[in-house]
């Protein structure tokens, strides 16, 4: 479980976060590093404001569920929770899109001039931010959050889709 330093300074915050163990398997170092990146960076610096107007600073559990994004939020304060469901359909073109993507820049990286790595990126990033604009349109109506946590909370999505 990996949890903030200061967790109880803001309400409206993710303060700590895990990941089902059984949709994570442990993959190749890349993508191991961006999901450690994806929750210290989350960690770090987040708006995440339920609908249900519930108190935080929360704690959220991703998993992947009969075809779905499951998100337990419990509130650290009350010992409260509530489930978010959200369909993954819409998802699976960009994740597949994106982790293709990916495997070719970290190939690049390791093969490849500066000139095509920066093109790659650049493909990344797009992908990237499409997956994250898709992810906080689907939340909208049950939570609010902003770019940089939805680009956070998509990399981990994209981590969870890795199931064996």
């Amino acid at each position: 479980m990996a949890e903030s330093p200061d967790d109880s300074t803001n309400q409206w915050r993710i303060a700590g976060i895990t990941l089902d163990e059984h949709s994570v398997v442990r993959r190749n170092p890349d993508i191991e590093h961006e999901r450690a990146v994806a929750i210290f960076d989350l960690l770090d610096e987040n708006h995440f404001a339920p609908a249900s107007g519930r108190d935080g600073p929360f704690h959220l559990h991703l998993a992947i569920e009969e075809n779905k994004l499951s998100i337990i939020v419990r509130s650290t304060i009350k010992e409260s929770s509530e489930t978010i469901l959200l369909p993954l359909a819409p998802f699976r073109g960009i994740v597949r899109d994106y982790f293709m993507v990916c495997e070719s820049y970290y190939e690049a990286i390791r093969r490849s001039n500066l000139a095509q790595i920066e093109a790659i990126d650049v493909g990344r990033r797009s992908l990237h931010d499409e997956g994250s604009t898709l992810l906080m349109e689907r939340l909208a109506d049950k939570v609010a959050i902003d770019h940089d946590t939805a680009r956070r909370l998509f990399t981990l999505i994209c981590v969870l889709h890795l199931r064996g």
